[in-house]
């Protein structure tokens, strides 16, 4: 995979979020093209990104996804993701007809108490050597 055709589709994750880590796990599993790459929002690269979109640095309470240079978060983030997914993730997609105020205060409610529910780490997520080429590195 080119360093370009990389860039084109990125997740950017809570490094230290152990459902974060279980997404990007299940994402690795499922994206059978490889075409998705993948970088903590603790890294320099993904502060990089918070900063250049005027987003907090130090509040990483969202998923980001980068597709073809549109920054997506939230609920479209994981609707979009899905939708690169392929096969039976497509059905989420009947998401898209519930308002996305109403998707992001579910998004929310679940993103503001990740911690307390699913736990955390003391550090991020690093990837095996097989799967290091599909994570950005800082």
């Amino acid at each position: 995979m080119s360093r370009k055709e990389k860039l084109d589709k990125i997740l950017l994750f809570d490094g230290v979020c152990n459902l974060c880590n279980a997404a990007v796990q299940y994402v690795l599993k499922k994206n059978h093209q490889k075409d998705i790459s993948f970088a903590s929002l603790q890294s320099s690269f993904g502060s990089q990104i918070l900063s250049e979109n005027n987003l907090d640095t130090k509040s990483l309470k969202t998923v980001i996804y980068i597709k073809d240079k549109e920054l997506l978060s939230k609920s479209s983030a994981f609707l979009a993701l899905m939708n690169d997914l392929g096969g039976m993730h497509k059905l989420l997609l009947i998401f898209y007809v519930v308002p996305r105020f109403l998707r992001d205060a579910m998004y929310d409610l679940v993103a503001n108490n990740r911690y307390a529910v699913f736990g955390k780490k003391n550090e991020c997520y690093i990837p095996t050597p097989e799967l290091a080429e599909r994570f950005i590195q800082d």
